[in-house]
């Protein structure tokens, strides 16, 4: 599993002009399954996202997490993290998971960020999404469950 995390002031998913998801200050997480993810994948993610400290004290250093800001998450699936661009000018997504899978995992994920306590508020999986966001830092950060 691969997760785009980017600490926002604010951000929201609309899908047909309908906004379906919205959060204030918090994260903003894109987030891809590969065909060989788990749930232990999704936990390793989960555990990261809300324990990584890129939130500043009183103090201007990075030292608080999700959980201490009592930010919310907005979660968007994003299966192009898959896509390979080394050969041709098409991304091949044969890495990415097939959306049964996907969707299984992406609810998964949700579900465990929620019971660590953290409001998430989530796209539609699968439909096309319109993504607003303010980065605050900016702050970026790219996860890879398979790279632990």
């Amino acid at each position: 599993m691969k997760a785009v995390i980017q600490r926002v002031s604010h951000a929201s998913v609309r899908v047909d002009q309908e906004t379906v998801g919205k959060i204030d200050e918090g994260i903003l997480v894109l987030l891809g399954v590969a065909d060989d993810d788990t749930e232990a994948d999704a936990d390793y993610l989960v555990n990261k996202v809300v324990h990584l400290r890129i939130f500043e004290d009183e103090n201007e250093k990075m030292n608080l997490s999700l959980l201490d800001k009592k930010g919310g998450l907005l979660s968007v699936s994003q299966f192009t993290l898959y896509g390979d661009t080394r050969k041709g000018r098409r991304p091949n997504f044969m890495r990415a998971a097939r959306p049964g899978i996907a969707q299984q995992h992406y609810q998964y994920f949700n579900e465990q960020v929620k019971q660590a306590g953290i409001t998430v508020e989530t796209g539609v999986f699968g439909a096309m999404m319109e993504v607003d966001s303010v980065n605050d830092g900016p702050v970026t950060l790219i996860i890879d469950s398979k790279e632990k």
